[in-house]
């Protein structure tokens, strides 16, 4: 397959490395810094196998990285209008589009009938404004539980194992979708593919609705929140609430909390994504980790007073000027 990467974070060096690796023909959309130094000293990938080095084709532009078949567009969710603009003049007609974008994902409503078919969840999509801009028959969803942390451009350490979960959004088993997660597999990277994917972005969504916002008001790791006596009573209140929203919409979460307060503790002292960005004086993503839950919640009356009262907190904190984030 020609397989492109757009955008060059973390997890997309991450993909990159492990695809180049296994022989695919993969190329990355990147920009500044990091493009150069892709360009001149490929990817460096430090990951629980080793250290992996690889040599790949990159550029600013999407026409003279010609048609692929396979993009993972791998961008912090405020950038994903941008991201799927870049990458029209990749599409043909049969190219899949994965998002690797953490939280509930603009196509929520879209593919399956139900209460809510065709709607827009306004936090992420106003008024279909993301929708329209890739056609969702190239759209396979996806969750990541990859942690991955850029040292600088193009050099990522990932020190726990890979899953990549997929699936079709209209829940349908396809010989796309298998080709895919073959694809992922042969890459070293736990692939499985799903008939409900939207189970497993509920699944991520408690993970991250229940560290990111919060890490940026404590600086915590991992460890620490789920660990720590004086922050576990509130996560857990958290947790408990994003796991009655995700049933009210049919989600079927397989873990119980206690087992996933254990895991997240056993992540150990690893920084969450969201307090990187916040660091680094990067957009947060609140609207597709925090706010588009509080939307779903709304809509089917459930209230989320602990992680609505988190979230603000959250946004307040990172809307001061960056030098009183220093103080």
């Amino acid at each position: 397959m020609n397989i492109c990467i757009a955008g060059a974070g973390a997890i997309g060096c991450t993909l990159a490395a492990r695809l180049a690796k296994s022989g695919q023909n993969v190329k990355v959309l990147a920009r500044g810094a990091t493009l150069e130094t892709i360009k001149k000293k490929g990817i460096h990938l430090t990951d629980i196998e080793g250290e992996h080095r690889v040599d790949i084709v990159a550029s600013n532009s999407a026409e003279e990285l010609g048609q692929q078949d396979l993009i993972f567009v791998c961008c912090k969710a405020p950038a994903l209008p941008t991201m799927l603009e870049l990458i029209t003049p990749m599409l043909h007609e049969k190219t899949i589009v994965i998002p690797v974008v953490n939280g509930i994902p603009w196509w929520y409503f879209k593919g399956i009938e139900g209460r809510f078919s065709d709607d827009y969840i306004q936090a992420i999509d106003p008024k279909g404004s993301v929708s329209k801009l890739l056609p969702q028959n190239h759209l396979i969803g996806c969750v990541v539980f990859i942690t991955a942390f850029r040292n600088s451009p193009g050099v990522v350490t990932s020190t726990n194992p890979h899953l990549i979960v997929i699936g079709e959004i209209d829940h349908q088993m396809s010989e796309r979708l298998e080709e895919v997660r073959k694809v992922i597999e042969d890459a070293g990277i736990e692939a499985r593919a799903t008939d409900n994917i939207r189970d497993q972005i509920w699944t991520k969504v408690a993970a991250n609705i229940t560290s990111n916002p919060l890490s940026v008001v404590t600086k915590g790791t991992l460890e620490q929140l789920y660990g720590d006596k004086r922050l576990k009573p509130l996560v857990r209140k958290i947790l408990d609430e994003v796991l009655l929203v995700a049933a009210a919409y049919g989600a079927r979460i397989r873990f119980d909390p206690h087992t996933f307060m254990e895991l997240g503790a056993g992540m150990g002292a690893v920084k969450t994504s969201m307090l990187q960005d916040y660091e680094a004086d990067q957009p947060l993503e609140l609207d597709a980790i925090g706010y588009a839950v509080l939307e779903l919640a709304n809509k089917v009356s459930i209230p989320m007073t602990a992680t609505q009262q988190l979230l603000d907190l959250t946004h307040f904190i990172a809307s001061q000027p960056y030098s009183q984030k220093q103080d």
